[in-house]
């Protein structure tokens, strides 16, 4: 790997910068953008008092799970990290092996459409909301290891019906989208 040329100081502005802008950054990531080893960002992250990833996306989510009225926030698939309910929201999965099929290492697709369908269902502003059709499609096989970022938001809205658009990404590309119709449920329906 060629060094970068970037002296300590240009670098951890760097560093911080781009945490700042993508707090979902792992230090394997600013390293390649970066040029450098994984061990030069640890250290650059401990000098600037600035948390791994996995930290600094509990701390983000631990605000949005105050919000969420319509799914349990534990029934989530993914770590919500960034919730405006009515509006958008944005979730973290890192595929795990447990996830992946034995024969090719490929997510098992239901993580995926889960992933999606729970953020859509937590930006209804109700106690309950149901999924009532969708349209989804998988645009490339996601493997053990990478992390998943989802991000959803309500594209439009009739009465109790929301229509949530969503797109899952890893990295720069596209693996999953979809069109969820979300019901907002009045409780004398579902207290039967």
């Amino acid at each position: 790997m060629a060094r970068s040329s970037y002296g300590r100081a240009a670098r951890q502005r760097f560093v911080e910068k781009y945490i700042n802008g993508n707090p979902f950054l792992t230090d394997e990531d600013l390293a390649e953008i970066l040029n450098v080893s994984i061990q030069t960002i640890r250290l650059d992250r401990s000098e600037l008092n600035i948390p791994e990833m996995r930290s600094r996306v509990k701390n983000v989510a631990s605000g949005v799970r105050k919000q969420v009225r319509s799914i349990g926030i534990d029934e989530m698939i993914g770590d919500p990290v960034e919730l405006e309910v009515g509006r958008s929201g944005i979730s973290v999965l890192t595929i795990t092996e447990k996830m992946t099929l034995i024969k090719t290492k490929v997510v098992r697709g239901h993580y995926l459409f889960a992933q999606a369908n729970s953020l859509a269902v937590a930006l209804v502003d109700a106690e309950v909301a149901l999924t009532g059709t969708c349209k989804i499609s998988f645009k490339r096989p996601v493997y053990s290891g990478e992390r998943v970022v989802s991000r959803a938001f309500i594209s439009r809205r009739s009465g109790n019906k929301y229509m949530v658009r969503v797109t899952s990404m890893v990295k720069d590309d596209p693996v999953f989208t979809g069109r969820f119709l979300v019901f907002a449920i009045s409780e004398e329906v579902w207290r039967r």
